[in-house]
């Protein structure tokens, strides 16, 4: 049990009417979800506001609530705590409800548009190599040491981060590794949270159904690093013109890693095949069992990080070549037919394109690359031609497919995309509606030597359509086809 007065440290309180000294046993913001003793935080979301429901919370069992607006009838009963930001103010509590655990172990943040997922998971793996628990908050999974949990979200809401840091500090976890978004950061979801160090990757075209502009959509990157204190680091990608902005105003002590540019950490590809990378990193090579120039920055991250928070160099550049591929990235194999058949995430313009070229760039001779790909539907609109063009571009063939939907129209989604397609790269581009029968396609058209690319799910087992869900699996559908 919790005592309010204490899980009220640090929020911005405008008003407090009732006692704070009450006993609290939960934190909750889904009043679906309270039961007694329960403290009730009401947000405004995109959707539902959280105050219509305060009365329905206060009948399951509520003492407390943290609110916006104060409601037009009070219940004396009832202790109501009026706060300017209801998203900051849940985040600060739930931390502090939990006896604020991120104190309590190494919190790394990666952000940026990809790569998040491939250095939040390589790093957790690395990590548990060397000897240490480690726990990962990502898009793919949570661990808590070795205990798996599914993921809903890139970054969880603030009550299940606190509730699952609170889970890696009594398994007595070391590090944890946690991909931060701009939706995370935007709703203030990791307030409250102390960060040892933080990484961007990349900034790219996507979320600007959300965001709106490019510019917002940095600038709620840049919160993060601005946030970080002067005791954490802050490990930016150089070769990315937004990496020194991120950099701009930060407190933290200021690392770089780049393949082009001069920097703390500095990668040259010596070698790039399917079987592999051969690397120099910092004058010292390796061998890397991922692929492409894309994985190169996000290996020249791992190690940077793994350098700032005390491993020595060689331990980490031997470990480093023993990290095997993240699950729905760049995940590839050779059927006995001698066709390859690669699966990934790629879900934005700039991913997308790094695939195609880093295919590209491998294959030997004629081989023809043929291109699944779709956009998700109710998300950004305006990748959608981008899309479209970069595939029928990089690739020989290309197949434009559903991708998840949801509510949207799948032929609208698919005429947007193909309307990026340029003249004369018509002939080489089929829509074809149903995801299942486009991978099907690819097959039948793929001859010896050749590469199907099947991009945009990547470790997704699901497609959702019209607010179904149902199961689908890009590479369990290639595998079985092949």
């Amino acid at each position: 049990m919790k005592l309010l007065k204490d899980i009220l440290y640090k929020v911005n309180i405008n008003t407090t009417l009732g006692s704070t000294n009450v006993l609290v046993d939960a934190v909750e913001f889904d009043s679906r979800k309270v039961k007694l003793h329960t403290l009730f935080v009401a947000q405004k979301g995109l959707v539902f506001d959280g105050h219509q429901f305060i009365d329905k919370a206060i009948e399951l069992g509520v003492v407390a609530v943290v609110c916006e607006n104060l409601p037009s009838n009070l219940n004396k009963n009832i202790t109501y705590i009026q706060v300017e930001d209801a998203n900051e103010a849940l985040a600060i509590i739930a931390s502090n409800f939990y006896d604020n655990p991120s104190s309590k172990l190494k919190l790394v943040g990666v952000t940026g548009t990809n790569g998040k997922t491939t250095i939040a998971s390589l790093l957790y793996a690395l990590f548990q190599k060397a000897g240490y628990k480690t726990g990962l908050l990502s898009t793919v999974k949570i661990l808590v040491d070795t205990k798996f949990y599914e993921a809903t979200h890139t970054t969880p809401n603030s009550v299940l981060i606190n509730h699952y840091l609170n889970e890696m500090v009594e398994a007595g976890v070391d590090y944890c590794f946690m991909e931060v978004s701009s939706h995370g950061i935007h709703q203030k979801r990791t307030a409250g949270l102390k960060f040892v160090g933080g990484i961007f990757t990349n900034l790219t075209h996507d979320h600007l159904d959300y965001h709106k502009t490019f510019q917002e959509y940095r600038d709620v990157k840049k919160i993060f690093f601005d946030e970080l204190p002067k005791t954490a680091f802050a490990l930016v990608n150089a070769d990315d013109k937004n990496g020194l902005v991120m950099l701009q105003n930060s407190k933290a002590k200021k690392y770089t890693y780049a393949l082009k540019t001069m920097s703390d950490f500095k990668a040259k590809i010596i070698e790039n095949q399917f079987s592999g990378l051969l690397l120099n990193i910092n004058g010292n090579e390796v061998w890397a069992k991922l692929i492409g120039s894309f994985n190169a920055y996000n290996l020249l991250a791992v190690y940077g990080t793994a350098n700032l928070l005390g491993l020595e160099s060689t331990e980490s550049l031997t470990l480093l070549s023993e990290l095997e591929s993240v699950n729905g990235r760049f995940q590839h194999f050779i059927s006995k037919e001698g066709i390859t058949a690669v699966v990934d995430y790629a879900h934005t313009p700039d991913a997308l394109k790094n695939v195609l070229e880093t295919i590209n760039d491998i294959k030997t001779g004629n081989e023809q690359i043929i291109t699944v790909v779709g956009c998700g539907g109710n998300r950004d609109k305006a990748k959608r031609p981008i899309m479209g063009r970069i595939a029928s571009q990089l690739s020989a063939q290309v197949i434009f497919t559903s991708d998840n939907p949801r509510d949207e129209d799948p032929q609208t989604i698919l005429n947007e995309i193909e309307s990026g397609v340029a003249p004369q790269n018509f002939k080489k581009t089929v829509s074809i509606l149903d995801r299942e029968q486009a991978i099907k396609t690819a097959t039948k058209l793929a001859k010896v030597g050749d590469i199907i690319l099947i991009a945009g799910k990547g470790h997704e087992t699901y497609q959702e359509v019209k607010g179904v869900r149902s199961h689908f699996d890009d590479y369990e559908k290639i595998m079985k086809l092949l």
